[in-house]
């Protein structure tokens, strides 16, 4: 089964941890993903780039719509994610509690699965 773990961190943290230990944190994270992979669990992993430089697309009507950053009202972001090959639900929320994300932010289990469930 496929579980998806979402790095769920407040927009600021970035800033205020400042470079050097944001590169610290990266690289933390970078050998977390190393060790999924050795084990057989990661099939994917990314990290994103800060809500500031995100654009958001709608359509309405048939007519499309920009809408720029940052989102004043956002109280989180989405800062990566880890895509997992995992044997149950447990074990993805076993991953997770590892993850060294999840001392300084929030990281979401989501099983994949159809839209309409």
């Amino acid at each position: 089964m496929s579980y998806m773990l979402l790095i769920v961190e407040p927009p600021e943290q970035r800033a205020q941890r400042g470079e050097a230990k944001g590169r610290e944190v990266y690289d933390e994270m970078v050998r977390f993903g190393a060790d999924l992979k050795e084990r057989g669990k990661l099939l994917a992993a990314e990290a994103l780039t800060s809500s500031s430089d995100a654009v958001r697309v709608q359509v309405r009507g048939g007519q499309p719509k920009l809408v720029d950053g940052p989102f004043a009202e956002a109280k989180e972001m989405i800062g990566g994610f880890y895509l997992l090959n995992c044997e149950s639900r447990e074990e993805a929320v076993a991953i997770a509690q590892a993850c060294p994300a999840a001392t300084w932010c929030t990281v979401e289990v989501r099983k994949l699965g159809p839209c309409f469930m």
